[in-house]
């Protein structure tokens, strides 16, 4: 018998799932934290551009530490395509950019899909970014440490 693919094996759904409970709560949480801006949609617009940098954060740390199996899947699973996919939301942010194209602030909703969009794309490549440089950073540590221990022997 052969394995299901990936996204049918029960444990990965269940991961899934249960980040995507979690990112639902975070995102609720922040959306009434955060305070609309004269009816803008502030909190959506920052939670999606935080996700975006969050999620490339973590997919090119995962990334940059080896194949997408075990541990690394079962984050990339729970944290990426649960929590993160949950936590933002595409579909909030197209209902209000329409309430607000409705509501006669078509500039304004323009405005907001716009930094929506290209926020989201420059966020997650400055994510992408910042990892790698930690990634950098961090190796030639270990190398400089290791370095340093081999020739204390």
């Amino acid at each position: 018998m052969t394995n299901p693919p990936l996204h049918l094996r029960p444990l990965n759904v269940l991961l899934v799932i249960a980040g995507g409970i979690l990112g639902t709560l975070a995102r609720f949480g922040l959306e009434n934290a955060i305070p609309t801006l004269h009816g803008w949609p502030l909190p959506t617009l920052i939670i999606n551009l935080a996700g975006a940098f969050l999620l490339g954060v973590l997919l090119e740390a995962l990334l940059r530490r080896g194949a997408d199996q075990g541990v690394r899947r079962t984050i990339r699973l729970a944290v990426g395509t649960g929590f993160m996919g949950a936590f933002t939301t595409y579909s909030t942010l197209a209902t209000e950019a329409v309430h607000l194209g409705a509501s006669n602030q078509v500039g304004g909703a323009v405005l907001y899909a716009v930094l929506s969009l290209v926020g989201g794309v420059l966020a997650s490549t400055v994510g992408i970014w910042a990892a790698s440089i930690h990634h950098r950073r961090t190796s030639a540590r270990r190398s400089g440490a290791q370095a340093a221990v081999e020739a204390n022997r």
